[in-house]
């Protein structure tokens, strides 16, 4: 029986993340039961399931982007936004309410 890669777990988990919500680095590494932060940004910079694994829908605990595609800046970032607006999410002061739109894992 073939074992599930750390990269693996996190696309799994991530696919739960429902359309309009964003989850945190953070989120996922609790789920995990790991302090991984870095680990589960590698995994999804490399995610090669986009969109059907949704990495667009990770963001910062404060909020903000973080990264898309390996880039914290420029077109992927452009490209991150608009698919979070198609969703619905919606923005304030370039950060994201996770009051409103946050999403976490059942624990």
């Amino acid at each position: 029986m073939e074992e599930i890669t750390f990269a693996e777990r996190v696309y799994a988990i991530c696919k739960s993340i429902p359309q309009g919500k964003v989850t945190t680095y953070g989120e996922i590494a609790k789920a995990l039961g790991t302090k991984g932060y870095q680990a589960i940004g590698q995994a999804l910079r490399c995610n090669p399931y986009a969109p059907i694994v949704p990495c667009h829908r990770v963001v910062k605990a404060d909020g903000s982007l973080g990264g898309f595609k390996g880039q914290r800046s420029g077109k992927e970032i452009k490209e991150k936004i608009a698919l979070l607006k198609s969703e619905g999410v919606r923005f304030y002061n370039d950060k994201i309410n996770l009051a409103a739109y946050g999403f976490q894992f059942s624990r």
